[in-house]
């Protein structure tokens, strides 16, 4: 198989707490893994370690080294111009310019490649974060609830973005979210974390672009939920008595 990620018996401990107790997940190249779980769970850890922020205690953790990480927060450097805080860090010159103009016009910004990240909306800032992200072009990315801060309308543009540039680029994505919807909507797996191991993975197979009322959309969604503790009422079929 052509395997990514390959995490086996990942141990994190804080204290005398076991955030991650033998936690076990493979993600193929080019596959899309999305992480549910509740607050305290251990996903961003998980995250952090994978991307060299945070050390396990114990098990396997083998991952590409070309890997990058886009947060919550857009993390721009405020002293920078937009196209300086894509290109941050790679080699100066007319290469890493295109590289970062080529990768704004990949996100709908081209035209703001001097502007000052101050003057941007926040769907525009997240944006500049993922163009800094992919003009790496990763092996592996990883998302940490990257849209968690945006109102309704541009998260679900953002989504959409994100969906399309996966698919150009194919890295191998693990996505944290606690979105249920945004889960089902975006990845090829979902898992869930619960007790510091994964005691959901699921491939999803509806078609896309997906659906929200699609029937094998609401069920998997629904099983999700009661993984995560949430008791969804079933859907009243047509016809029936109230």
């Amino acid at each position: 198989m052509n395997i990514a990620v390959h995490i086996e018996g990942l141990r994190r401990t804080f204290g005398a707490r076991s955030v991650l107790d033998g936690l076990a997940l493979d993600i193929r190249r080019g596959e899309f893994v999305a992480l549910l779980g509740a607050s305290g769970t251990g996903k961003t850890t998980l995250l952090r370690i994978l991307g060299a922020l945070d050390r396990p205690d114990a098990g396997t953790v083998l991952v590409p080294e070309a890997r990058t990480i886009v947060f919550q927060e857009p993390r721009l450097v405020p002293s920078k111009r937009v196209l300086g805080n894509v290109v941050v860090g790679l080699p100066r010159g007319d290469a890493s310019r295109e590289r970062g103009l080529r990768a704004l016009a990949e996100v709908g910004l081209a035209d703001h490649a001097r502007a000052w990240p101050h003057t941007l909306s926040g769907g525009e800032a997240q944006r500049v974060a993922l163009a800094r992200a992919l003009v790496r072009e990763p092996e592996l990315l990883l998302l940490d609830e990257p849209f968690a801060a945006l109102d309704a309308l541009t998260r679900l543009k953002m989504q959409d973005l994100v969906g399309d540039l996966v698919r150009r680029h194919r890295p191998a994505v693990l996505l944290v979210t606690h979105d249920v919807d945004e889960a089902v909507r975006l990845a090829d797996r979902v898992a869930v974390l619960k007790d510091g191991d994964l005691v959901t993975d699921e491939t999803v197979t509806s078609e896309r672009p997906r659906d929200a009322t699609d029937p094998a959309f609401t069920a998997l969604r629904r099983r999700l939920l009661a993984d995560l503790g949430v008791r969804e009422p079933a859907p009243v079929e047509e016809g029936a008595v109230r």
